[in-house]
């Protein structure tokens, strides 16, 4: 069966897939991790707040976010959101909306209703006498929180928040749907204009295998070092 492979379209495809479609993977992942972990904090303080309006919309924001399936978040965003702003602003067309915006917006937002839950556990963690100490101390609830109670819960959660970060590089290669040249969208385009598309979503399925379980064994031996400080 391997004898009926073409790798040499693999190896010519290799500066195309990497530079361009595994560049954009990797920074669509680390830019929408990291305003999904700002949102997602602030979320998770909304809940936390002690004010009940407050924590139920924050608490219905990341039941809704969490029961959708996240394609078809993508496609709301992409396909809705410039007419709902053509109808917000009074356009005389929709309000263009670039595919990278648009998966960038929808995957913080999403992946934000999974920090959300994260930080509140690792918040959740944390002694209630420390934030005690604290304002015993002098410090307003936005020190406590800021100095003492969230690096401590960033700490004890960063293994969970990197395995999250991990579940979404995978995730990232829906925006295939958008015709995006991320990692998956370069091979398909290289598989659908050679014919190879065996050679192509082997090698992309091989690709995502390697960094997945690299990251994970990373996660692992951090655990593991956190485990043994504490």
């Amino acid at each position: 069966m391997l004898g009926s492979f073409d790798f040499d379209v693999i190896w010519r495809s290799l500066p195309y897939l990497f530079y361009e479609g595994m560049t954009f993977t990797l920074t669509l992942t680390a830019l929408a991790g990291g305003g999904g972990l700002v949102f997602g904090t602030l979320i998770a303080l909304m809940r936390l707040s002690g004010n009940w309006l407050i924590g139920r919309i924050a608490a219905g924001y990341v039941d809704f976010m969490r029961t959708l399936p996240l394609v078809l978040v993508i496609f709301w965003f992409y396909f809705l959101v410039p007419y709902l702003g053509q109808w917000l602003t009074g356009a005389s067309r929709p309000i263009h909306v670039g595919a990278f915006a648009s998966s960038l917006i929808t995957f913080i937002m999403f992946e934000a209703a999974y920090f959300s839950e994260i930080m509140r556990a690792g918040i959740q963690s944390i002694s209630k006498g420390q934030p005690a100490a604290a304002q015993a101390l002098g410090l307003t609830y936005r020190q406590t929180m800021r100095y003492v109670v969230l690096p401590q819960a960033f700490r004890n959660m960063l293994p969970v928040l990197l395995t999250q970060v991990i579940v979404l590089f995978q995730d990232t290669s829906l925006v295939y749907v958008l015709s995006i040249p991320d990692f998956l969208g370069a091979a398909s385009k290289v598989a659908q204009r050679d014919g190879r598309l065996v050679e192509m979503y082997l090698f992309a399925a091989l690709v995502y295998f390697v960094i997945s379980c690299v990251a994970s064994f990373g996660v692992r031996r951090l655990q593991t070092r956190i485990a043994i400080v504490r």
